[in-house]
């Protein structure tokens, strides 16, 4: 949500400025890049023992909300760049290899490379080109933003993960 209204805002600043497709895309990329380092405070934040911790019956462990925050990014960023998922098929939040922080840690840190890699490497031209998957038609912009709010939304639910081990979980990055 915070990504949509800092998009949202530049828009509105910006309408009678030079704000073209390069402008959008260069913001895009700062903002996954900050996304990316606040989230390893996060990881790093959690103690390794911890991981597979639930602070109550029937909700995800700290390594699935993780690793189902790198499967949202995965799929919803490459709905929006038009990039091949990686880990096509692979369930990470399911499997039990990959609870451990250095594997949450790797799948994390990969799925936040994909989605800036794929937001570098595209046609910032198509950014408004609707992308159909399933009942949803969303322009490439759209799922793009979709995945930023996602990501935040499920780094921020590990914030009690982590107050509940009795560590201070990172402050807020705006910037």
């Amino acid at each position: 949500m915070i990504a949509i209204c800092s998009l949202l805002f530049l828009l509105i600043q910006h309408s009678d400025a030079q704000f073209n497709n390069d402008s959008l895309k260069a913001q895009l990329v700062k903002d996954w890049e900050r996304a990316k380092v606040y989230t390893a405070e996060y990881l790093a934040a959690m103690p390794a023992d911890k991981y597979t911790v639930k602070p109550v019956d029937g909700i995800r462990s700290f390594s699935e909300q993780m690793l189902h925050l790198a499967q949202g990014t995965i799929g919803l960023s490459a709905n929006g760049t038009g990039k091949t998922r990686i880990y096509p098929g692979y369930n990470m939040e399911r499997s039990a290899t990959a609870q451990t922080k250095d594997s949450v840690s790797y799948y994390v840190n990969a799925a936040y490379d994909f989605a800036i890699a794929g937001i570098k490497e595209m046609d910032v031209s198509k950014l408004s080109e609707i992308v159909k998957r399933g009942n949803l038609n969303e322009s490439r912009l759209s799922w793009i933003l979709k995945a930023h709010e996602h990501q935040t939304h499920h780094r921020g639910q590990c914030t009690i993960y982590i107050r509940f081990q009795g560590v201070t979980p990172p402050a807020e990055k705006l910037f």
